[in-house]
């Protein structure tokens, strides 16, 4: 799709950052804060619009934070569920998009356009079966399956799984819907509430991210034995500020699976569980991704 006038969007919980693309590159970009509908969208709009006027946009892709509808088919199809943001929840982000311009729109969830771009453009090139996870404020998946984002009655909500605890973990958990779900165990709000100190002034040798490394461990295992991904990609601000999470919970995951699924040495976990590549534009390049299959005619 190089050469073609894309856009995309990628709303997020705290900030949406809109860019332009040749192609699936990005050349340009604007970030606004993520404050209620009306603002945000109005925001993103005139953005939109003023790369539309100053030449055509050919396709727009928009990458949100979830719950969102993303079946074409559905009567709310590119609107907020459900969800702990205040007043998110029956925004019609799609609508917003589709009333102001007149070109294809395809709208996904925020971690199964980075999954996209990663498995096209960074760590999960090659993969037909890839998880991303994004751990910061919250914690979301997005799966691909022969290079297809998974969809069905939703989208995936891996953030929302309830996994074996470590022995002697008391925390309660901080999720508003599930407390001890593996969002509301390892997010950034939740490490806040269950560590002595704050994450970024806590030593990583420090006995208080045992059981954090433990249940992110929990997650990687269980992905393993449901999906059988060939890669899985683990972004955000939780991992991106602590580096030592990653290395420690792929070292627990042969313990925990116990020679199931064979032999899992240090080297074949490392291959397996990897940050992003693109890194923070993982999301942005998904967007445009999304853009390039609107263009192509994909449930646009």
């Amino acid at each position: 799709m190089a050469g073609n006038r894309l856009a995309g969007i990628e709303l997020g919980g705290t900030k949406c950052v809109l860019v332009l693309g040749d192609g699936v590159t990005i050349v340009e970009r604007v970030q606004l804060p993520t404050t209620t509908p009306a603002e945000t969208l109005a925001g993103a709009v005139a953005v939109l619009r003023g790369w539309h006027d100053a030449a055509p946009l050919a396709a727009i892709g928009i990458a949100s934070f979830g719950p969102i509808r993303v079946d074409p088919q559905a009567a709310d199809y590119g609107q907020i569920l459900a969800t702990p943001k205040p007043g998110w929840a029956g925004a019609d982000v799609l609508g917003a998009v589709r009333a102001a311009l007149p070109c294809p729109v395809l709208v996904d969830t925020d971690v199964n356009g980075a999954a996209l771009a990663e498995q096209a453009h960074g760590a999960g090139r090659g993969c037909g079966t890839l998880v991303y996870l994004t751990i910061g404020t919250g914690l979301g998946g997005g799966v691909l399956v022969e290079g297809q984002p998974v969809h069905g009655r939703m989208h995936p909500e891996i953030g929302h799984l309830r996994l074996r605890r470590a022995a002697g973990d008391t925390f309660a958990g901080s999720c508003p819907f599930h407390g001890d779900c593996i969002e509301g165990l390892i997010a950034g709000p939740a490490l806040h509430a269950r560590l002595p100190r704050p994450p970024g002034d806590l030593p990583a040798d420090d006995p208080a991210w045992e059981p954090v490394a433990h249940d992110l461990a929990q997650l990687v295992a269980s992905l393993m034995l449901s999906l059988s991904p060939q890669k899985i990609v683990i972004g955000g601000g939780v991992t991106g500020r602590q580096p030592h999470l990653l290395p420690r919970a792929r070292a627990l995951v042969p313990g925990l699976l116990a020679g199931y699924l064979g032999p899992l040495d240090e080297a074949a976990m490392a291959d397996l569980v990897v940050p992003p590549l693109l890194g923070d534009d993982a999301g942005p390049t998904g967007a445009l991704v999304l853009a390039a299959r609107a263009l192509a005619g994909e449930n646009a």
